[in-house]
Formats: C-alpha cells, sequence, structure tokens
C-alpha cells in the first residue's frame, strides 16, 4: 500500500473514531439537557465550525452530476435539514436508555436499509444485499431482544431513527448532484439546530448549569464530529481507495462501543456483542456491490449521522 494511501486511511478512522465516540458524548450529554437542547446547539456549533472549511474550499470545483438540473441550495439544505432533525431527535431521545454501543450498531442499520429503500426509486436490489439484510437483522435480535422475547422501547426508537438516516443518505445522494455539497452540509445541520432549538423551548427546560455541564460533551458533538471529523473525512477519500474507505468508516460502531464499554463501564455481553458481530457483518455484506464498483459508494456521500 503506498504511503499515500495509508495515510488516507488513517485519515477516515480517526474520522470514525472521532463519530464512534460520539455517541458516548451524547449518552452523557443527555444526562443534563433534553433531547432537543443538546441536538440544537450542538448542530449550531457544528454548523459554525464548517464555515472555515466552507471559506477555504469556496474556490474548489463542483462535481455535478452531467445531465443533472442544479437547484438552489437553501430549500435543499432545509429538506435535508428536516429528515436529518428526525434521524438526530430519534437517536438522541433513544440514547437516554440505550447504551452508546448498541446505539451505534442499531443506527449503522442505515447502511442496510439505504439499499432496500432504494426498492421503491427502482433500483435493483443484489443478491448479497438481502443477505446482508438477514444477517444484520439476525444481528438485531440478538443485540436488542432479551430471553424472554421482550425488546427495550428505546431500542425501537433508535431502529425508528435508522429508518431517517437511510432516507437521509438517498436525500443527500439526490441532492449533492445537484448543489455544492459543503453549502448543502451548512445548510441543513442550521436546519437541524432551528427545528431541534423551536421543540426545546416548547417542551423542555433550558438552563445555563445544564448547558455547562453539557459543555465538554456539546463541543465534543458539534465541533469535533461535525467539523473535524466531515474535513477528515475530505481529506481521506481524496486519496483512499473507496473499497477501503468503506471498511474503514464502518468502524464507527466499534469505537462506539468500545468507548462505551472504557469511558461509561457499559458491557452488552456476550450475547449483545455476538448480535454487534452479525450486524456489522451484515453491514459489509449489503455495501459489496457498491465496492466493487470504480466510483466511490453513494453510502460515503454523506456519512455525518453521529
Amino acid at each position: 500500500m503506498k504511503k499515500q494511501e495509508l495515510r488516507a486511511n488513517l485519515l477516515l478512522l480517526l474520522a470514525a473514531a472521532i463519530w464512534g465516540l460520539a455517541f458516548v458524548a451524547q449518552r452523557v450529554g443527555a444526562q443534563y439537557l433534553g433531547s432537543f437542547s443538546f441536538n440544537g446547539i450542538r448542530f449550531a456549533l457544528g454548523s459554525l465550525s464548517l464555515l472555515p472549511l466552507l471559506y477555504f474550499m469556496k474556490g474548489s470545483p463542483e462535481r455535478r452530476a452531467a445531465g443533472s438540473k442544479p437547484v438552489s441550495v437553501v430549500p435543499a439544505g432545509i429538506l435535508a435539514g428536516c429528515v436529518l432533525f428526525m434521524g438526530a431527535s430519534l437517536q438522541q431521545i433513544g440514547l437516554i436508555h440505550t447504551s452508546a454501543g448498541k446505539a451505534a450498531f442499531i443506527t449503522g442499520l442505515y447502511i442496510v436499509l439505504v439499499p432496500v429503500l432504494g426498492i421503491f426509486l427502482r433500483q435493483r436490489l443484489h443478491a448479497s444485499a438481502w443477505l446482508g439484510v438477514a444477517v444484520a437483522t439476525a444481528g438485531l435480535y440478538f443485540l436488542s431482544v432479551t430471553a424472554d422475547f421482550t425488546i427495550v422501547g428505546s431500542d425501537l426508537v433508535v431502529l425508528a431513527g435508522a429508518f431517517f438516516w437511510a432516507l437521509h443518505i438517498l436525500v443527500i445522494d439526490h441532492l449533492s448532484k445537484r448543489v455544492n455539497a459543503l453549502q448543502l452540509c451548512v445548510v441543513q445541520f442550521l436546519t437541524c439546530a432551528a427545528l431541534s432549538m423551536a421543540v426545546a423551548l416548547f417542551f423542555e427546560k433550558i438552563t445555563l448549569r445544564g448547558i455547562e455541564q453539557a459543555l465538554i460533551p456539546l463541543l465534543y458533538g458539534g465541533i469535533g464530529s461535525v467539523g473535524v471529523a466531515y474535513t477528515l473525512q475530505v481529506l481521506g477519500q481524496k486519496h483512499a481507495k473507496p473499497s477501503h474507505a468503506a471498511l474503514v468508516l464502518s468502524m464507527e460502531a466499534v469505537f462506539a462501543s468500545l468507548g462505551g464499554w472504557l469511558i461509561l463501564q457499559e458491557n452488552l455481553g456476550l450475547r449483545g456483542y455476538l448480535g454487534c458481530l452479525l450486524m456489522l457483518v451484515g453491514m459489509l455484506l449489503s455495501q459489496l456491490p457498491e465496492l466493487r464498483r470504480k466510483a466511490p459508494p453513494k453510502i460515503l456521500e454523506e456519512t455525518m449521522e453521529a
């Protein structure tokens, strides 16, 4: 492997680690701030953290699909932001009673759900994708369904969020061919922040003390997982092979589970870790058709759900 490719893969691995540990930050932040308050502040910080990158890349040529009709970035960003708001809200609500590692693996099912939802867009679903769905579903069973065949409600909330993350991928895939991708990210993050704060003002009590106690998780979840990790992803994917990038970024859930174990002393048990392994295998299987292509996988167009 060339040094340039190795360096790129290491940058992507660091991005995956940052995104994975963001689940830990979100779980800690949930102890001090309401779900909508936390998301409102962290996505506002995230959008602001991207402004320097937006400035330095303003002269970069835009990649637009041939024959695609350009659209205004503001309405496109608002649409994407609304879908992001649903996914992020359900994820943060679920994290109140779900471990960081479990939430990360359940959220990671969006990788499997994207090709399944693609059926409604008349996209062909390969046999490996169906196999990935089956393996990931088995993993979800071991991870979330207890021995007495019950499932925790918070796991279902996170699972519902995974559907919106999958929908978000499809929306981004459609819009990123017609607008500047970085500008789209900034607008969608601002939209998500505005919607989250609007709901928080009506249903949650926001205190300065709560913000102070959740300051580190807020800074990490906003600046770290959005500004820093996004920059690392952009730099890494310039020189990394698409297949390598997909494999490296799928480690996000593994880092979340590891972080939950080390920092929060969360233990999923043998049954839970078996479920995580099966889900990871299912995610990778679902991406095999994309990994064989020369073009970057669609799943990598937007991977900043954490």
